[in-house]
């Protein structure tokens, strides 16, 4: 029997650390239930402390999660603690995990604390989350920089003060894979309690190599990964999932353990987090990106067509790969149409919701024979965006392009139930568009992103486009979608500077490095 290597995924918490990623609870929802039916074993789904948004999106997907640990981050800090615990009250299988500093640098430049301090504070988080669950992780954060007697002290102390999980995070990304996988063999070797706990690791990619870091850890006793959906993460991001569990599930003669993960579910999943954080996935990423089975070369061609293993390491179709299936047309009738959104796992909250995507699949299928799965997550993606408080709505928008001349654009919104109409020039045709209405909003917010992806393929194809505004040092992300990108570009603008107007001044979940 092969041991069970657990999947920890994170990419609701840390993942969500990255600049413009912030998700909404809807969205914190639909991400969770993604990851259930990938059957992931934990989720990570925020910073409850963080901010009250935080805690209502971790308290959200504990409630809805069935199968799946639901976890939730905090300091070793008594308020962090608690806030974590009441947010996981309901949670069929709930996980709190506590962290503080280890190295040299954090204990004295950041904590300002002794060593023994930072021992002191550890033991008693520990303990405290104990009065809410058994399912206790710690880490020692930035731990690849951390004095290994120490790591081994600090260890010992929260194994005996109740953790079942220690988690060693490579938190700035420094590590090497051959000596990060001697620490880890080290630690639970010299660790006398060892046994009593699950070695994980949080690999961050700044040199690139958290997947490889992750993965050696592996080989020398880890039985936990904490990755993300993507490699989403602050900075270069975090061990990306797809290839974590792939790399295991493909090279089952190398490692002594395996993954429960419904591998079919990896694209879906993959697709719903990069349209909901804005962030794409580029072509050539392993598993996930469009040219991840994709063969130009003759020779390659060739080697394929007479044996897929010539070449191909993976069944594109164990990860999620298939033709885009063509199910619902104009004709398609109400109950076609949720029966299939049930299929793919997009659940309604109410009637009136589902009756909002219907109509908008109705307004697409006017314009767009075929309807595709992907075009379907687009609708609710994008509807989960409008459902927010909209201060400014996108009545017309007409603009004129022509060689030679510069485009004109002339749009009309409503803005606090009063129309507003504004025209502008500009470079093109989005250029022009977005100034029209940044001459009517006056949010004086800065483009950060202006990214474009098409949901399928075609050149009837919807285009989805992100739009992310900076302002006051807060970040915000804007989506829309639409068979004409001028007019998803300038929904994505109204979104973005809706959401800027919002009096929801969540925290960015910066504090929770881990």
């Amino acid at each position: 029997m092969k041991d069970k290597l657990i999947i920890f995924d994170t990419t609701m918490r840390d993942g969500e650390q990255s600049p413009g990623a912030s998700m909404t609870r809807d969205e914190k929802i639909r991400i969770g239930r993604a990851l259930e039916r990938l059957r992931v074993d934990v989720i990570e789904a925020g910073f409850p402390a963080a901010s009250p948004g935080d805690f209502e999106s971790v308290q959200a997907v504990a409630n809805v999660i069935k199968d799946s640990t639901v976890c939730g981050l905090a300091r070793a800090l008594d308020k962090d603690i608690d806030r974590a615990g009441e947010a996981l009250k309901g949670a069929s299988h709930a996980r709190i995990h506590t962290f503080i500093a280890t190295s040299p640098l954090h204990m004295q430049k950041k904590l300002q604390m002794t060593p023994d301090q930072v021992i002191e504070y550890a033991v008693r988080a520990v303990k405290r989350a104990r009065q809410y669950t058994d399912d206790i992780e710690f880490s020692p954060e930035d731990a690849g920089r951390s004095e290994e007697d120490f790591l081994c002290r600090i260890l010992e102390a929260v194994i005996d003060a109740g953790a079942r999980t220690l988690n060693i995070p490579d938190t700035v990304g420094y590590s090497i894979p051959q000596q990060f996988g001697a620490t880890i063999k080290n630690l639970i070797e010299r660790i006398p309690n060892s046994d009593k706990a699950i070695f994980s690791v949080h690999c961050h990619n700044d040199l690139g190599l958290a997947v490889a870091n992750s993965l050696s850890a592996v080989m020398n006793g880890a039985r936990q990964i904490e990755c993300t959906i993507n490699g989403l993460g602050e900075r270069a991001g975090n061990a990306s999932l797809e290839e974590v569990v792939m790399a295991v599930r493909t090279r089952q003669d190398v490692f002594a353990c395996d993954t429960g993960i419904d591998t079919r579910e990896i694209l879906t999943c993959s697709k719903l987090v990069s349209s909901i954080t804005g962030f794409p996935v580029q072509p050539n990423k392993a598993i996930v990106g469009a040219n991840a089975f994709a063969h130009e070369s003759g020779i390659h061609q060739d080697g394929v067509l007479k044996n897929r293993e010539t070449y191909e390491i993976m069944r594109a179709e164990d990860v999620g790969w298939t033709a885009n299936r063509m199910v619902l047309g104009k004709h398609s009738g109400r109950n076609a149409f949720k029966s299939r959104m049930t299929e793919l796992g997009l659940v309604f909250d109410s009637e009136e919701e589902l009756n909002d995507v219907f109509m908008r699949f109705k307004q697409l299928a006017d314009k767009k024979h075929d309807i595709f799965d992907e075009d379907l997550q687009a609708l609710v993606s994008e509807a989960s965006f409008e459902a927010e408080d909209e201060f400014i709505k996108l009545i017309s928008l007409k603009v004129c392009s022509e060689t030679g001349e510069v485009p004109v654009a002339r749009v009309t919104l409503r803005i606090d139930n009063q129309e507003v109409t504004g025209e502008a020039e500009g470079g093109g045709a989005v250029d022009a568009s977005l100034k029209a209405i940044e001459n009517l909003v006056q949010s004086k917010a800065s483009l950060e992103l202006y990214s474009v992806n098409n949901i399928t393929n075609g050149t009837d194809s919807q285009g989805e486009v992100t739009v992310r505004l900076e302002k006051g040092g807060r970040i915000v992300n804007g989506l829309g979608a639409d068979t004409d990108i001028v007019i998803a570009s300038a929904k994505a603008y109204v979104n973005a500077v809706n959401k800027l107007q919002s009096s929801d001044l969540r925290q960015h979940p910066q504090k929770g490095n881990v």
